[in-house]
């Protein structure tokens, strides 16, 4: 897909506000309020948020479907304002809604999307696209009979007809099984094995954390962050931990109540921690030179839906 005259970053986003005007009792409404944020060239980018956040404002936004109040907008180098139908040519958005024409086939489908994008007959792909997303056997039957998962890949395969080198998944996996679920996300890296750059929007933080190498959290229009997971752990620096004794717990040491653990049932101690400040070793060390027999340990960190839930109730 990228090429020597591919540029470092496949999004760029500099200022970008959106202000939906009042209608009837509604007030104005800011979407999007002076975001900034970079998608690098040939990263799988996870953008979260709760509902109502700005994700799908923004999106549409970068595939040309809403008009922004404020700010730049460059896919793939190309600014949105200077050049709209290249920048719409760069993009291939898959979005929530099964918007799809039920009386055509997955084939006939992918023929009128490439006609659309102007791709010349000699150069589409409809059957090996249809391929690659499990859909072959289905090419010619009509898209009302097939299921909510085949619908979805259905979906992807539109978004691909004119080799976009930038791929939006908006929800994709919203309603679909698990099996279904991971042959989409084996495809998915796949694609971004071969130089597709992937801007990925879920509500399975797992997800996200699994396949993002950097995540941006917006709430109320607003960036409240963008970092990888790693990064964004440290700077919430939390960690639990909890021991069970083989005794009932009696009253604490002076050393080990100076680390205020909560006590789990009369065998229990729970001990919440910074890392960087706090060594686990420490933790336990205290809790044996208070002659406490520890029968097991266990360990938690702060993983990405607490590092959500604390960004987006705060914001």
């Amino acid at each position: 897909m990228t090429s020597p005259a591919a540029p470092d970053n496949a999004v760029e986003i500099e200022r970008l506000s959106k202000v939906y005007a009042a209608s009837g009792r509604a007030p104005a409404k800011k979407a999007l309020d002076d975001v900034s944020l970079t998608v690098r060239r040939g990263e799988i980018f996870g953008l979260l948020g709760p509902n109502g956040a700005g994700k799908s404002t923004m999106i549409n936004i970068m595939a040309g479907l809403v008009d922004k109040t404020a700010g730049k907008v460059r896919i793939w180098g190309i600014d949105l304002d200077a050049d709209p139908r290249s920048s719409r040519a760069a993009i291939g958005v898959v979005p929530q809604e099964l918007n799809l024409d039920a009386f055509f086939t997955p084939a006939e489908l992918l023929e009128v999307q490439a006609g659309l994008y102007g791709v010349p007959s000699a150069e589409r792909r409809t059957a090996e696209i249809l391929k690659a997303v499990g859909l072959a056997d289905k090419a010619n039957a009509y898209a009302r009979s097939l299921s909510g998962g085949m619908r979805r890949r259905l979906l992807v395969a539109k978004a691909l007809v004119h080799r976009p080198p930038v791929l939006v998944l908006d929800e994709p996996t919203a309603g679909v099984d698990v099996e279904l679920r991971q042959q989409l996300w084996s495809y998915v890296r796949e694609l971004n094995a071969g130089g597709v750059t992937v801007l990925l929007t879920t509500h399975y933080l797992q997800e996200a954390e699994e396949l993002c190498g950097r995540i941006a959290i917006i709430n109320h229009g607003k960036l409240v962050a963008c970092d990888t997971t790693v990064n964004l752990k440290r700077v919430f620096d939390e960690k639990t931990l909890h021991v069970t004794l083989a005794a009932p717990v009696g009253e604490l040491s002076a050393e080990l109540a100076a680390f205020a653990p909560a006590r789990d049932g009369s065998h229990g101690l729970v001990f919440r921690y910074k890392p960087s400040r706090t060594q686990t070793g420490q933790i336990l060390a205290a809790v044996q030179a208070a002659g406490l027999g520890i029968v097991d340990v266990s360990t938690r960190e702060s993983d990405l839906e607490d590092i959500f839930l604390t960004l987006t109730r705060a914001a």
